[in-house]
């Protein structure tokens, strides 16, 4: 189909075609919203405010773009908001330790993965709206996107602070394109938050790190303590952190809106390997996976703190398919 053909139709078609190419290119959703000040900025504004941000120091820095992100992109009109799927099986090892479900260890990293698929609907959309730019999103820039993501409809932010698409849950990438075509999408009223009166997410945190609804203390999260803290994993985290040693899923399996998958996919080596793993191994198997941000060291630091207690304490439950 010609880009004429596809513009013929007026908006709503230019809008609907690439609706249908981001399925088809596996994406669970894609909503529209435009470039103006993100819903829950001054929430975000807040929370660094109070210096819950632990050391991730980058979060502080571009707040004015963050607040006006039509700055990304000279001319931007449009915010689209994908939702890229990742498996609720749980990674593991022969003895079966875990690592969190987004990292996808035997893949190449999500960030240039999505990459990849956004780049065929920037070349749709370049087809439908010639002369347009664009500009593709994935954790690379100071976005706020589940504030976009909200506001485009496909989701509403649940008091674990993952956007939360029912039907499908949280368990999944997000990813953003902002572009300067003119793509004629309606205005969406942000979905209402269904949370009701559940609390399993805050409840199950092992850490305390949810220490309310919507509201993350970052220095006691056990994903940013087993992947952004640079320092040595502690040793009381070791019975924290269970069997997962990538990462933590917890609050995300309490949620009712996600599938139970009491199960998980042997993908990696077991952890006696990777204590042995020399840098160049572990950059031949693991350098362009999600594992590269944590290094090696992290990892074996993460490992050793769960070794530190008693492996019965925390022997895992899940089940090998």
């Amino acid at each position: 189909m010609s880009s004429a053909e596809r513009s013929a139709g007026g908006g709503q078609d230019m809008i609907s075609t690439i609706v249908n190419k981001a399925k088809d290119l596996g994406f669970i959703t894609c909503g529209f919203s435009s470039p103006e000040r993100p819903l829950y900025f001054d929430k975000f504004r807040d929370w660094l405010s109070d210096g819950k941000n632990a050391d991730m120091s980058w979060l502080e820095r571009n707040v004015e773009i963050r607040e006006h992100p039509a700055s990304l992109l000279k001319g931007c009109k449009a915010v689209i908001s994908l939702a890229y799927p990742y498996p609720s099986q749980k990674p593991g090892t022969p003895e079966g330790f875990t690592v969190s479900r987004y990292s996808q260890p035997t893949q190449e990293d999500y960030h240039v993965r999505l990459k990849g698929l956004c780049g065929e609907l920037v070349d749709l959309i370049g087809e439908i709206c010639p002369g347009s730019e664009s500009r593709i999103c994935v954790d690379s820039a100071p976005i706020l996107e589940r504030s976009f993501a909200s506001s485009s409809g496909i989701g509403f932010i649940g008091k674990n602070n993952m956007l939360i698409i029912p039907g499908h849950g949280s368990y999944f990438y997000l990813a953003e394109i902002l572009s300067t075509a003119n793509l004629e999408f309606s205005s969406t009223e942000p979905m209402e938050n269904q949370c009701g009166n559940c609390t399993r997410c805050i409840d199950s945190c092992p850490t305390g790190a949810l220490e309310k609804p919507f509201y993350l203390d970052a220095s006691k999260c056990l994903s940013y303590l087993t992947i952004e803290d640079k320092g040595r994993t502690k040793r009381d985290m070791g019975r924290k952190m269970g069997d997962c040693f990538f990462g933590c899923d917890r609050c995300q399996e309490a949620c009712p809106f996600n599938e139970d998958d009491a199960s998980m996919q042997i993908h990696l080596p077991a952890t006696d390997a990777f204590l042995q793993m020399n840098d160049k191994e572990f950059g031949g198997r693991f350098g362009h996976t999600a594992f590269a941000r944590a290094g090696l060291e992290k990892l074996k630091s993460n490992i050793q703190a769960m070794r530190a207690h008693d492996e019965t304490a925390f022997r895992p439950k899940l089940k090998a398919s």
